[in-house]
């Protein structure tokens, strides 16, 4: 179960488990099944450096907030600057970041279950400024929302993988978590989410949360004088719809220098559910994508 306890503000917290890069899925994919989560070490370490000298001068002239409606606006934070397109703008998120071997082996575990391949759900940097307030607790799931009444029983629609791509500390607003939330009976219920207290997920940089997309989870509140940097990449069943359109971002030139994985996960490649005995999605007159765009 859930690691050691420790004493904070009163408060009696659980720290989460802990596993070196590498271990193997089946052990990672039981904690997040028991957990919610789990902190992978140093997952990212060999590319943190390069990945964030190629984004700080995008980072740092890119706005706060969100445009869209005003409860995007709340949910997304007036404070957080959130970078997206990142194949596009990253030569390391690319090349080595987007198709990482030990990564995709453990989204396995929770994506192929019920799909014969997935979606990168969306690939961003999240950079919560000093000042900004707690994020709104919410499931991952909640952007299929009829999943919600399905609970704990319902397939694992969404799973999501924060990299600290700087300190994480509390006080600089680490993402906070409700271990077991994934397994209550209520995915409705409001009122236990906002009674039940949070632990901060607490990494060093180039660690990894990676978590499942029922548990209860949201960006911490940035009490220090430094911006807390995230990656975060969310992954999806190859039959729902992704977050960010890729096929409208990246370029058709980049994307024939991509692995064939790293070209199924941003859409260039059709989806097969031959698992539950599914049909073909995502392609041009019932022909494989990648034979219509000449990727093979």
């Amino acid at each position: 179960m859930l690691a050691t306890q420790t004493q904070s503000k009163n408060e009696t917290l659980v720290k989460l488990r802990e596993v070196a890069a590498g271990t193997a899925p089946d052990i990672v994919k039981r904690i997040i099944d028991e957990d919610g989560g789990v902190i992978i070490k140093g997952l990212f370490s060999a590319q943190v450096d390069r990945f964030n000298a190629e984004m700080d001068p995008i980072v740092a002239t890119w706005t706060s907030g969100n445009t869209g409606p005003d409860w995007m606006q709340e949910f997304a934070g007036k404070k957080t600057k959130r970078v997206t397109q990142l194949i596009r703008r990253s030569k390391t998120f690319r090349e080595e970041m987007l198709d990482h071997e030990i990564l995709l082996s453990y989204i396995d575990t929770m994506m192929l279950e019920t799909s014969d391949a997935y979606w990168m759900n969306a690939a961003q940097i999240i950079e919560i400024q000093p000042t900004e307030k707690l994020q709104y607790l919410h499931r991952d799931l909640e952007n299929y929302p009829v999943f919600r009444s399905l609970g704990p029983a319902g397939p694992e629609v969404m799973c999501n993988c924060l990299v600290a791509l700087s300190e994480y500390t509390e006080e600089m607003g680490a993402t906070r978590i409700i271990p077991g939330s994934q397994s209550w009976p209520d995915f409705n219920d409001r009122e236990r989410i906002e009674n039940t207290p949070t632990i901060p997920v607490v990494m060093e940089k180039g660690d990894a949360f990676l978590y499942s997309g029922k548990v209860v989870h949201g960006g911490g509140a940035n009490v220090s004088d430094r911006p807390r940097r995230a990656l975060a990449l969310a992954f999806c069943p190859g039959w729902l719809v992704p977050e960010e359109a890729y096929p409208f971002a990246v370029p058709l030139e980049m994307a024939r220098t991509l692995s064939k994985r790293g070209q199924q996960l941003t859409g260039f490649r059709s989806q097969h559910n031959q698992k539950l005995g599914g049909g073909t999605l995502w392609s041009l007159d019932y022909v494989e994508l990648a034979k219509v765009l000449e990727l093979d």
